[in-house]
């Protein structure tokens, strides 16, 4: 035991030392701090002293250990201002401190009668017991009969709603399994703030759990089963109060969010922010309308105005091809009215057959003014005139033969094969040697092979000992594409029926005499006659003609003419393959005549008319044999296909 001594002069303070006493001077000293009841006190005791509170031996009198639940663990031990604030260390001295006090060998000394079964030390023990452990301090401490679970009432929140939250929302903190609880703040806080508060209280996780209010203890069972069915019957109890407590700190949360006036200004700005955003989006886009529709009003007036321009161009096209048209048809009747007043100008019956002919050639290859100026120059000098226009009619004819023969020539020139290249087929080129050794190849070096068609190409060069010549990289590529995609079966059926097509065809045409002379609906020995009789000068004229092959004679044009259009004319022929070949159709020319054909029904009158006049280009008799050589052609496919089947 040590104390401290003080050594003193009248005069002047030396010194203070800590002594510690032995002998008599230690048990005197000892005696001296004695409680006034005689208990002896040791080192240990003036530790303990300011440890807890005191305890009023009444209150500890009216405890029953059998209902040691229901008491308050803390006002047992003198912590009942700490309670969960206390440390272990409080609570280890608070309990040393009421043994010392209220031990029954202790009060026995003193006198006091004591009952062990049923003596209040009894709650003191259980009361350490509880708040000395952790798990079941925390049992305890979630069951807190301080704990203020109510929520603040509307008078506060309107008197003071910050103060009022920031208590109840502290209370609340010590549930809380995070350390870090933010603040509920005040009326200046930040939008940040605001939100992370809100937020973690929305996603708050608590520690808290109600094992302490079981109602049975399962360690009391007799058996497993029993045992089984309390734990059951507990388990649902503290998940049913642990769903109540979550509904209530929501519930706490909500009323606080609905009452903060922050949250109500920070709403009130962010939908000020997306209404000044919607309205900046909506100019914008007013903006970009009005700016598109004006475009498009712009180029509607601009398009509106080109097509005017153009339907007016048009119309005053086909107004001036149908007054060209009546013009020339007039000066045509015009011709022909006085070629048959002059009885056509002949001295016997072929002259007059072959003059009739040659009207309508000078008709169809005279043009406007020629025609205009050989009807002015009929009234004076009459058959010179007219003889003088058949010639120049006979010589267009012959120059427009001479031209198309010219451009076959021409074409079968570019088509003849270069001296010194050897021209190869593609049948002849992939044989069946060939496709054979082609597919090995594919086999022998598969996909991801370098170079592989390159490769592939080379190993058929070094194996194929054919005549078709080398094959390249691309060939092979285009024939193993085709192997790939063909269908044989499918391309065999379609070779035969095109064979058969052509050789019903070819059955099922007319044979016409093909002729040099353009003259229609006369024998040949009547055209042999004509020529005797039209002099040496026709006769030149087609000797060149006839020694031209049987190729360029199928190709010479047969002008739009209309022989025969006397009463002693014979019926035009019917225009086919071998005869006298027209101007190759077009695919537009293709289509507008069949849009023209849609267009203009069978009722319509002069419906072969309308019909040229929408193809440019195309006479009122190319068109009706162009629908004829088509009809020709689907009839001949027909036949082959069932022929086949």
């Amino acid at each position: 035991m040590t104390n401290s001594l003080e050594i003193e002069c009248t005069a002047l303070k030396v010194a203070r030392h800590k002594i510690e006493r032995v002998g008599c001077a230690y048990f005197n000293a000892r005696r001296q701090i004695g409680d006034a009841n005689g208990v002896e006190r040791s080192d240990s005791d003036e530790k303990l002293a300011g440890a807890g509170e005191d305890v009023d031996i009444s209150y500890l009198k009216s405890l029953d250990p059998k209902e040691w639940k229901d008491q308050d663990h803390y006002s047992v031990l003198g912590l009942g201002k700490l309670r969960y604030e206390a440390s272990d260390d409080d609570i280890r001295r608070a309990y040393r401190r009421m043994v010392l006090l209220h031990h029954p060998d202790k009060r026995k000394a003193k006198g006091e009668e004591v009952i062990t079964d049923d003596d209040y030390f009894t709650c003191i023990t259980k009361a350490y017991e509880i708040l000395g452990t952790s798990k079941t301090r925390r049992s305890y401490d979630s069951v807190d009969p301080e704990f203020d679970d109510a929520f603040p009432t509307q008078t506060d929140i309107d008197s003071n709603y910050f103060d009022s939250f920031n208590k109840y929302f502290n209370l609340n903190a010590r549930w809380s399994e995070k350390s870090n609880v933010p603040p509920f703040g005040q009326v200046d806080a930040k939008r940040e703030d605001v939100e992370r508060f809100y937020n973690f209280w929305y996603d708050f996780k608590s520690w808290r759990e109600f094992s302490y209010l079981d109602e049975e203890d399962k360690e009391k069972g007799q058996d497993r089963d029993e045992r089984r069915w309390i734990e059951k019957e507990n388990k649902t109890a503290r998940i049913k109060r642990k769903k109540e407590e979550m509904t209530r700190i929501r519930a706490l949360v909500d009323l606080a969010y609905n009452n903060d006036k922050r949250i109500q200004r920070l709403k009130q700005e962010e939908k000020d922010r997306k209404a000044a955003a919607k309205r900046a989006k909506m100019d914008a886009a007013q903006a970009q309308k009005a700016e598109q529709d004006r475009a498009v009003r712009e180029a509607a007036l601009a398009k509106e105005k080109a097509e005017k321009a153009e339907q007016k161009r048009i119309e005053q096209i086909r107004i001036e091809r149908e007054q060209q048209k009546k013009v020339l048809k007039k000066e045509r009747k015009t011709l022909r009215d006085k070629v048959k007043d002059c009885k056509y100008y002949a001295k016997n019956d072929k002259d007059q057959l072959k003059h009739m002919e040659g009207t309508e050639k000078i008709c169809e290859t005279f043009s406007l003014s020629e025609l205009q100026a050989l009807n002015k120059a009929m009234e004076t000098k009459g058959r010179e005139s007219f003889v003088a226009a058949l010639h120049v009619a006979e010589k267009k004819i012959a120059a427009e033969l001479e031209e198309l023969n010219m451009a076959q020539q021409k074409k079968q020139a570019n088509n003849m094969p270069k001296p010194g290249v050897k021209e190869v087929k593609k049948s002849e080129l992939w044989s069946n040697e060939n496709v054979q050794m082609l597919i090995k190849a594919v086999n022998l070096f598969p996909a991801g092979t370098a170079q592989r068609w390159d490769v592939i190409a080379t190993f058929i060069n070094q194996h194929c000992s054919g005549g078709s010549g080398p094959v390249t990289a691309r060939d092979v590529l285009n024939k193993a594409k085709a192997l790939q995609n063909s269908d044989h079966s499918k391309s065999t059926l379609k070779t035969q029926a095109n064979e058969g097509a052509f050789q019903s065809f070819e059955k099922s045409k007319k044979e016409v005499q093909t002729t040099n002379d353009i003259t229609l609906g006369e024998s040949p020995a009547e055209s042999k006659e004509n020529h005797k009789q039209n002099g040496g000068d026709n006769v030149n004229n087609q000797q060149p003609q006839q020694q031209q092959p049987p190729q360029q004679q199928q190709l010479e044009p047969k002008l739009n003419g209309n022989a025969g259009s006397g009463p002693a004319c014979a019926p035009t022929p019917t225009p086919s393959t071998n005869g006298i070949a027209s101007k190759t159709w077009t695919k537009e020319e293709q289509a507008l005549l069949e849009q023209a054909i849609k267009t203009y029904p069978t009722t319509t009158p002069d419906r072969w008319d309308c019909i040229a006049a929408c193809i440019p280009n195309r006479s009122k008799k190319d068109c009706l044999r162009r629908v004829k050589e088509l009809v020709e052609l689907v009839n001949s496919k027909k036949e082959a296909q069932a022929a086949v089947k």
